[in-house]
């Protein structure tokens, strides 16, 4: 079972994952981020995964589509304290080059 805590955090939506983002967890992550979006009309997303322990192509899926949404904000999606295992799923699926990886929350928010 995923669980999803959204907070705003100097004007960034971030999302504190904590479980298997699968097939079973994607509709949940992409109802609760985008409902979160809609409320607050935050451009950034700050996507915690440090309790991550699985993923696949429709956890990958769901994160890529949150990503486009807030890219043609003008926004962007970084993602901390990714866990070795999630973080080679994410390098086989090129997501690497894409997204912006911080090793902490202040690290990255200062970033923005």
């Amino acid at each position: 079972m995923l669980k999803v805590v959204t907070a705003m955090k100097q004007g960034v939506l971030v999302i504190k994952l904590e479980g298997e983002l699968d097939v079973c967890g994607a509709d949940n992550f992409r109802m609760t981020v985008d409902q979160a979006l809609d409320e607050t009309g935050a451009k950034n997303i700050l996507l915690n995964m440090q309790a991550v322990s699985f993923i696949d192509s429709s956890g990958l899926g769901v994160i890529l589509g949150r990503y486009k949404r807030i890219n043609q904000l003008g926004g962007k999606l970084l993602v901390i304290h990714l866990e070795p295992q999630v973080q080679r799923i994410f390098e086989l699926a090129g997501l690497m080059k894409i997204f912006t990886f911080y090793k902490s929350e202040e690290q990255a928010l200062e970033q923005l």
